[in-house]
């Protein structure tokens, strides 16, 4: 298999995985402090990683130099995660995956900052048709409403957040030595754990553990197991190997994905108009995804 398809073939998956954060995440959001949940979950992944490095390749010294990139890495995914989940407090997990689709317009202008790729024609009107998808999704198909540019306070918090992961996508490129993407991982999982629990001591300490209900702890071992460990191996794998826009291609799935999420937990369908919005997404998607 080719490095570019394997990179597809992680980013397919990497979709997938992440929309079960939004369908979940909106479930527990309100029942614990962002920043005491994302530290959890960051300690439990960095445990998983951390143990597959050891048990696979090691970590080399060479990995431990110049440890500031994992730092400014982790602050990026920090500001992500916490954000996110703010925002799902009260954005639609729908409405807060239509935001996400935004984020490869995004990356593209970042990846042209940091690493000067070049958007072809093409793939900048797919991310055009993205872009108008994610907007018909968020304003839920309201014409008054986009006209107006009523966006709920959930999204908006949400919006910074995938700014931060748009930045973070070319600059693991920028940023990595030649280290493994289990390792590379391991190093900003590492970094982003210690980051959240001097940042969001307080909240955790303020937390009663023993009375949360189960849908918290549900959310804290998925988002950890699946949505931390998994997502982080994956993104890292397929940035080594697609352009930023390209990998961040594959986040016009995820309203799509969070529609059967919510469907299979039970869930009531979006409205018929709103599909509209993720009839354009996936159309993107498939642009982007061409060869010239």
């Amino acid at each position: 298999m080719s490095g570019a398809r394997a990179g597809h073939l992680a980013m397919l998956a990497f979709s997938m995985l992440v929309a079960g954060s939004f369908a979940l995440g909106a479930l527990a959001a309100n029942e614990i402090a962002p920043s005491a949940l994302n530290a959890v979950r960051f300690w439990v992944a960095t445990v998983i990683i951390g143990s597959i490095a050891y048990a696979t390749s090691g970590v080399p010294r060479s990995a431990i130099a110049a440890p500031w990139r994992y730092i400014v890495l982790a602050a990026l995914f920090c500001t992500y995660f916490v954000l996110m989940f703010e925002g799902l407090k009260t954005a639609p997990p729908v409405s807060a995956a239509a935001v996400f689709t935004l984020t490869p317009i995004l990356a593209a202008f970042f990846g042209w900052v940091l690493l000067r790729q070049v958007l072809t024609p093409r793939m900048a009107l797919a991310l055009v048709f993205g872009a108008v998808g994610a907007l018909w999704v968020i304003f839920r198909a309201d014409l008054a409403a986009l006209l107006r540019f009523e966006i709920g306070r959930g999204e908006f918090i949400y919006f910074w957040g995938c700014m931060a992961h748009a930045i973070y996508t070319p600059l693991v490129r920028k940023l990595n030595r030649g280290e493994s993407a289990v390792v590379f991982s391991f190093g900003v999982l590492l970094a982003g754990a210690v980051m959240l629990t001097l940042w969001g001591w307080g909240a955790i300490i303020a937390t009663e553990w023993t009375a949360l209900p189960p849908i918290v702890w549900i959310t804290i071992l998925y988002t950890a197991v699946f949505a931390s460990a998994a997502t982080f191996v994956l993104l890292q794998f397929a940035t080594l190997r697609l352009p930023s826009s390209k990998v961040m291609a594959y986040t016009y799935l995820t309203p799509s994905w969070v529609i059967v999420w919510e469907l299979a937990l039970g869930g009531a369908p979006p409205p018929a108009l709103v599909l509209v919005g993720l009839l354009l997404t996936m159309t993107a998607l498939v642009m982007l995804l061409r060869e010239e």
